[in-house]
């Protein structure tokens, strides 16, 4: 038997129909809030911390450096598990349970103390903060939109670029001087429990179809209570994950967002040592998430409209080709032009794939096992950015220089671009046919 919406009950359904203009909206401004408030579990947030969890708890930056990678490395294959949850119960209830769980483990975080806490804690917030939150957040704004969809992700890439990356590491910062680490830690768990958990609760809805209502706002009857299985999704194509994993596209899109982490978080990680084997200095590698996150807002609303009417495939290659550019800039860094160059284009890469890794699955393999599809990925992403920091460090321990990872990447970049160029949109075979 094909996997049906069941509608809700009328009681439940009532803000949705009152809302005087499509409730997709509503879904997208909490569902961005809540990618928004990924930020905490995110690396440019827990940059901030580093330095004084290294201080004040006594460890060394090799034991930090690797708690934090294998955090991240278990919170990424805890994805699919939350996936499938998704799929089952719904993004109502899994965004308040990932909200009040996540709260609770940056609560947690403000009272380590020691190494053994302080890796579970990161396990925590890893998995959580910038794997499941973020997953369900993409996952509700997807439910509601389709033909709108790339629009509407490049809007909230949009505010997740200017409100997460651009004025939470600053916000932190401000936090801890005003308190400390700790109590920083704390009030942004609160912040989850009492604010973004309650909101997911009382306006996150799983499914338009639930409530009389097309994705994009076109009407359609309301699903009878008394025979749930009487309508299905709209016309579209949807496919299980394990259907989805046997095309090429699912790969393609899959490594080419993977090799993004994992190049966006070596670089950042290293950023420092990188721009000083280029001669300059720290306050130099700062400056550089200025015009990066200011180019990748840009971008995001840019690469949101172009996948509404160009092949992903395009997109993509694209994006790929920047960011192979992006390392070429980094061993071409010599003063402020070619810091503010190569912002631009890393912040420009940054924008075409992360909008297309929010548009691509539900484009190309459909709505019905979306957490299912983007649990998988999501920690194909994770994985690639915990090993992110791996190649760059060894290279220049035992290298001295960061220049030989940097042209090995630049040449899979493009060999990637020239690959993705081949991908097209899988078709469901017939039944009886093999995948």
């Amino acid at each position: 038997m094909a996997k049906t919406i069941t509608p809700t009950k009328p009681g439940a359904k009532s803000l949705v129909t009152k809302t005087p203009f499509f409730y997709g909206w509503i879904i997208m401004a909490v569902g961005t809030l809540g990618m928004i408030m990924t930020s905490p579990g995110q690396t440019y947030t827990e940059s901030i911390f580093i330095e004084y969890l290294i201080e004040d708890l006594n460890l060394s930056r090799s034991m930090i450096s690797s708690l934090y990678s294998f955090g991240t490395m278990v919170g990424g294959f805890s994805l699919p598990l939350w996936g499938k949850q998704i799929d089952r119960k719904g993004t109502r209830w899994m965004i308040t349970i990932v909200s009040l769980l996540f709260g609770l483990s940056l609560v947690y975080m403000g009272v380590v103390q020691n190494a053994l806490m302080v890796g579970l804690g990161f396990i925590f917030i890893r998995m959580l903060g910038q794997g499941s939150l973020g997953l369900v957040s993409q996952t509700a704004i997807n439910h509601w939109w389709v033909q709108k969809r790339g629009m509407i992700m490049g809007i909230s890439g949009l505010a997740m670029s200017l409100l997460g990356m651009g004025v939470f590491p600053n916000l932190v910062y401000r936090l801890i001087t005003t308190f400390e680490w700790r109590i920083t830690y704390i009030i942004l768990g609160i912040s989850l429990l009492i604010f973004m958990a309650p909101l997911g609760y009382f306006f996150i809805r799983n499914h338009p179809e639930e409530h009389g209502l097309k994705p994009d706002g076109q009407k359609t009857e309301p699903l009878s209570v008394n025979n749930p299985e009487e309508k299905t999704l709209p016309a579209e194509e949807n496919w299980t994950l394990k259907e989805a994993m046997k095309t090429r596209a699912f790969w393609t899109f899959g490594l080419g967002v993977s090799l993004f982490t994992l190049l966006i978080t070596g670089l950042t990680f290293h950023l420092v040592s990188i721009f000083q084997s280029q001669g300059l200095d720290a306050a130099t590698a700062a400056g550089v998430f200025l015009p990066l996150s200011i180019t990748g807002a840009v971008v995001n609303l840019l690469v949101g409209y172009l996948s509404d009417h160009l092949p992903l495939r395009y997109l993509l290659a694209f994006g790929l080709l920047l960011l192979g550019g992006s390392l070429a800039l980094v061993l071409l860094l010599q003063g402020t032009g070619s810091v503010l160059a190569f912002g631009i284009v890393l912040g420009s890469a940054n924008g075409f794939i992360r909008t297309i890794s929010t548009v691509a699955w539900p484009s190309y393999f459909g709505r019905l096992h979306l957490g299912s599809i983007y649990g998988f990925t999501s920690a194909m992403s994770i994985i690639g950015a915990a090993l992110g920091p791996l190649p760059f460090g060894y290279a220049f321990d035992w290298i001295g220089s960061y220049r030989p990872v940097l042209l090995f990447f630049i040449g899979l970049c493009l060999l990637l671009a020239l690959f993705s160029l081949t991908v097209k949109k899988p078709e469901k075979p017939a039944f009886g046919q093999k995948v």
